[in-house]
C-alpha cells in the first residue's frame, strides 16, 4: 500500500482496538452488493477522496484510543468478565461519539459477530462474505467513501475468544449473559477477526 495503511489492527481483549502492524497488499476487487456503490483501488482514490481517506483513518484511531483506555481500566479492576460490560455499554456510545466528532459513520463488524448490532453496512456485506483480509474501498452514489479495515486477533485476545471450553468461567458466563448468540470464541492468534468500517460523506456533506 501506499498510504499510511499498514494496519494489521489488533484487537485487545474484548475490544476492537488496534495496532499499526505489517503494510497490507490491495485486496481483490470484491463485487459490492449495492449496485450503485462500486469497489475501488487505493492507486485510483482521488485527491478528495484521499482527503476523506484521512478523516476516516482519524476516527478510526480515535475510536481505538479511547476504547482501549476504557478497557485498560476495567482490566486493572474487573478483569476480562468486566471488560465485557465495557464492550457492551461504552462501545457503541464512544462509535457514536467518534462518529458525531467526524461527521461520518464508523463501526465494527466481523464475519462472526458478538454483537448483532454490529452487522456490515449493505455496501460491505459481499467482501465481508469473501473475507478480504486487506484495506478495501468502496465509492458510494453521492461521492461518499467506504473504508473498511481489518482486525487481526492478538494473542490477549484469547481470553474471551478463543476456545470456548479454555474461557475462564466468569468470562463464559457474563459472555452467555450479555451475547446468549455469540459467535465470537474459537479463534486462535492471528486470524482474522473483523473489521472497522467507515462511511465517509462526500466533501461539503
Amino acid at each position: 500500500m501506499t498510504r499510511r495503511l499498514g494496519v494489521g489492527v489488533l484487537l485487545v481483549v474484548v475490544a476492537w482496538g488496534c495496532g499499526r502492524g505489517e503494510p497490507v497488499e490491495t485486496p481483490h476487487q470484491a463485487t459490492v452488493a449495492v449496485s450503485n456503490w462500486r469497489a475501488v483501488a487505493e492507486p485510483e482514490l482521488s485527491p478528495v477522496q484521499h482527503a476523506q481517506l484521512d478523516r476516516a483513518m482519524a476516527a478510526k484511531d480515535e475510536l481505538a484510543k479511547t476504547l482501549m483506555g476504557e478497557l485498560k481500566a476495567e482490566l486493572e479492576i474487573g478483569g476480562p468478565s468486566g471488560a465485557v460490560a465495557v464492550c457492551r455499554d461504552m462501545a457503541p456510545m464512544i462509535s457514536e461519539h467518534v462518529a458525531d466528532n467526524h461527521g461520518l459513520s464508523i463501526g465494527r463488524t466481523s464475519h462472526r459477530l458478538r454483537n448483532s448490532g454490529n452487522s456490515a453496512p449493505e455496501w460491505f456485506e459481499p467482501a465481508a462474505s469473501e473475507m478480504v483480509d486487506a484495506a478495501w474501498f468502496a465509492q458510494g452514489p453521492a461521492g461518499e467513501l467506504g473504508v473498511v479495515l481489518p482486525i487481526r486477533l492478538a494473542a490477549p485476545c484469547l481470553a474471551c475468544h478463543g476456545a470456548t471450553e479454555a474461557l475462564d468461567e466468569d468470562v463464559r458466563s457474563a459472555l452467555a449473559e450479555s451475547y446468549p448468540d455469540d459467535q465470537a470464541t474459537g479463534f486462535a492468534e492471528g486470524d482474522l477477526r473483523g473489521w472497522f468500517w467507515i462511511e465517509v460523506p462526500a466533501e461539503g456533506s
